[in-house]
């Protein structure tokens, strides 16, 4: 197994809901399949998919999905950053868990939970610079623009 992540799916409840925040976020929909709604990424996608539908797809009862501790991270490029994208994400509609502050090991971040509690750091890693096109590597892919 290649050592990657291709998609991440969100179960969700109200899959217009999400949709229209991630959309509010600046996001913009991927065409997809009937029922999944998807944001392609750097390297990566986001699906929302009815929860309902993603339990009977992998077989389970759907409470036994609930939510787990995951959280999802956006890594920004300078430090003002992470306090402007929460106020954008607290004006969508998400609920500020973190406000930005500076953390021990020498970044700043924050967090947010999106309407259906999918939690998301946004964070700034001086030590982890991101690529032109915000791909994130834990090394840094060397000097910021």
């Amino acid at each position: 197994m290649e050592q990657r992540i291709s998609l991440i799916t969100l179960g969700a409840a109200d899959t217009a809901l999400l949709a229209a925040f991630y959309e509010s976020l600046g996001w913009e929909r991927t065409p997809g399949p009937d029922g999944v709604i998807a944001f392609d990424l750097s390297g990566q996608t986001l699906g929302l998919y009815p929860i309902d539908k993603l339990a009977e797809d992998i077989g389970v009862a759907p409470e036994t999905l609930g939510r787990g501790a995951v959280t999802l991270a956006h890594n920004v490029r300078a430090k003002d950053e992470v306090a402007v994208l929460l106020a954008r994400a607290e004006a969508a509609g998400a609920r500020i868990l973190k406000p930005a502050q500076d953390v021990f090991w020498g970044g700043d971040h924050g967090y947010f939970s999106d309407p259906e509690g999918h939690i998301w750091e946004i964070a700034y890693n001086p030590f982890s610079p991101l690529r032109a096109d915000g791909a994130f590597r834990w090394t840094g892919y060397g000097e910021p623009d």
